[in-house]
């Protein structure tokens, strides 16, 4: 086996395509993957889980996972020897998600001047804001404002930087990304700059960085990861928050959002709203 860009297809009933996602998120060799789900054909009831490998060991510890649903039938292709990632961003259209319009530099031209227009180039982070758990936080975050405006704001698990440059862009006046992936907080920075946006991205593991405690609390968070961290980060989350304060909450499948939901209204949470998107949920929680 090499260590060739791969990607893995697996496709199969929906039951089977979630349960694979799940089992994905819960192995510690493969809970970090670049992977996608989606409903590919609603007649024929075709669920399809796309697979960016980082290396053989990710590749097989991901084979392995698929193996174990013999529902899905799983293929894997090695990717040209090209920078597939830029060219397979230059096909994705540019997403609307309420008054956001995020683009890429190849549709710079489709920006209207009636939206929140937010350039968004990928580089080697996750999050251009096509995959539905962004486009749910932004759609969540869209409807709140037209409520209130949040001061301070903190982006976990920051990636591109879409949210904290979304919240810089429409008022807010404190606004921190943090990222445990240093190439993501460096791509973040400069996504910041394309945008004008005046954002702080840090390189940190949860909220215990002095940089996330000096700025509590915080008026929203933002959190964007994986299901298992969401749970686990449920207490850090209500302490970084003021009382009243928002939590937007996503990564997560619809199956996942009751163990999500139950860790957070135990600490004093109520949910506010709920939204689908494909096979994803996002979870917008008040702080108690």
């Amino acid at each position: 086996m090499t260590d060739a860009a791969v990607q893995i297809v697996a496709r199969g009933p929906r039951a089977a395509a979630e349960a694979a996602s799940a089992a994905l998120d819960a192995d510690s060799a493969t809970e970090a993957l670049t992977y996608s789900i989606l409903e590919e054909d609603e007649a024929k009831r075709l669920w399809r889980i796309d697979v960016f490998p980082a290396g053989a060991d990710e590749r097989a510890a991901t084979e392995a996972v698929l193996r174990r649903f013999p529902a899905l039938q799983v293929a894997t292709e090695v990717l040209a020897d090209a920078d597939w990632l830029a060219l397979s961003l230059s096909g994705l259209p540019p997403v609307r998600a309420g008054r956001f319009f995020v683009y890429g530099a190849h549709d710079r031209g489709l920006a209207t001047p009636n939206t929140v227009n937010l350039r968004i180039e990928a580089g080697a982070a996750f999050g251009t804001g096509h995959h539905g758990t962004t486009v749910g936080c932004l759609t969540a975050f869209d409807r709140l404002l037209k409520l209130r405006r949040f001061r301070r704001v903190l982006d976990v698990g920051c990636g591109t930087g879409v949210l904290a440059i979304a919240a810089a862009r429409t008022g807010s006046r404190l606004t921190l990304g943090t990222d445990i992936d240093p190439v993501s907080v460096r791509i973040a920075g400069e996504n910041a700059k394309l945008n004008a946006a005046r954002v702080r991205f840090v390189h940190a593991r949860g909220l215990a960085a002095a940089a996330v405690r000096a700025s509590r609390p915080y008026d929203l968070v933002f959190a964007n990861i994986l299901a298992p961290p969401l749970v686990a980060l449920a207490q850090d989350i209500r302490g970084a928050l003021a009382p009243g304060g928002i939590a937007i909450l996503s990564g997560l499948l619809r199956s996942q959002q009751r163990r999500v939901l139950a860790a957070y209204v135990s600490r004093g949470f109520h949910l506010e709203r709920r939204l689908h998107r494909d096979a994803w949920a996002t979870l917008v929680l008040r702080r108690g």
